[in-house]
């Protein structure tokens, strides 16, 4: 069967085309793509040729990743349910992860409509609570969770994220959310401005103060928790001063061939090291009922809505930077 797609072809290379996706089987639905999420960070280092599969990086011998279609996550109505699935029905609106492709350098990809999908890549959405486009980030929100719920703590810890990026931001709501004294580290004051603060969640712009000393001096009893989510050794090094014993560092960004960490310094701390990676049935579930119930948000970090068809000016606003720019969706109605 065919489908339209987003598709990477070379090296900061987006068209927006028609591929060829293999019949579904018995364990598989069709699902008609309403919106699509994308991840910057993830697609873009597959857009500039950084990765050859999920998070291994490319390197020197390895071959270029294209062509590949774009992303691996969205919303949309199901069209074809197969007969082995019974827990689905044509009309219903649920999340897809990954949809099956031909003649692609992987055979899976996200952004491409009608996406036939194995049954174990499909989530129903809640009755009730927000509108489906809050589900539309299901995966990245996910990883975000992960992040946040990792590490052991008690209410009342301090935890430093670096990175205001979507990650970033939901690792930060979901240790507000379990009772950290949470710190959100960035560079960009729009995005910092989508943070929800209070007592207990607060923001450090790193391009514009002294960051390192905003933590210690909110953060007097140390930090019992840091997550990097923008693969920086050096930002991880810079917190370690702050970390307590037994305390957590938590890996979710993407290093490439630049991911040296030494693990001497940091039996001074007896700290554990926690890398993040993909997803889960259970994770999923977990997140989903996070944003039924409002505890994590996702609609206010939408910036941008583009037609699928537009999927090229959209990546060249995210790598560019024009405008400030978050939250993309791609609309495919």
């Amino acid at each position: 069967m065919q489908a339209q797609a987003v598709v990477f072809t070379a090296p900061g290379r987006v068209e927006f085309g028609t591929v060829t996706c293999p019949d579904p089987g018995p364990d598989d639905a069709v699902v008609r793509v309403t919106h699509s999420w994308i991840s910057n960070g993830t697609e873009g280092s597959f857009l500039r040729g950084e990765r050859i599969a999920g998070d291994t990086a490319r390197r020197q011998g390895d071959p270029m990743p294209f062509p590949i279609v774009a992303g691996y996550q969205k919303i949309g109505v199901v069209e074809h349910v197969g007969a082995h699935i019974d827990d689905l029905e044509v009309g219903e609106t649920v999340f897809a992860a990954m949809g099956r492709v031909d003649g692609m350098f992987q055979p899976w990809g996200g952004q491409l409509s009608p996406s036939v999908s194995p049954r174990a890549q499909i989530w129903k959405l809640p009755n009730g609570g927000p509108e489906p486009l809050a589900y539309a980030a299901l995966v990245l929100t996910q990883v975000g969770y992960n992040c946040g719920s990792r590490p052991p703590l008690a209410v009342g810890d301090g935890a430093v994220v670096i990175g205001d990026g979507m990650v970033g931001h939901w690792a930060a709501q979901t240790l507000g959310w379990r009772g950290a004294e949470v710190i959100l580290v960035g560079r960009h004051e729009d995005r910092l401005a989508r943070f929800q603060t209070g007592p207990t969640r607060h923001t450090a712009n790193a391009r514009e103060e002294d960051w390192l000393d905003l933590l210690k001096r909110a953060l007097p009893g140390g930090a019992r928790v840091i997550v990097d989510t923008v693969g920086s050794i050096r930002a991880v090094e810079q917190c370690l001063p702050l970390l307590v014993r037994e305390g957590h560092i938590v890996s979710a960004g993407f290093y490439g061939t630049e991911d040296r960490l030494a693990l001497q310094p940091l039996r001074s701390w007896e700290a554990s090291v926690d890398t993040v990676s993909g997803w889960t049935r259970p994770r999923m579930d977990a997140t989903r009922a996070l944003i039924a119930g409002n505890q994590l948000q996702t609609l206010p970090l939408i910036t941008h809505r583009f037609p699928a068809r537009r999927a090229a000016e959209a990546w060249a606003l995210i790598e560019q930077k024009t405008e400030p720019v978050l939250g993309v969706i791609l609309d495919w109605d």
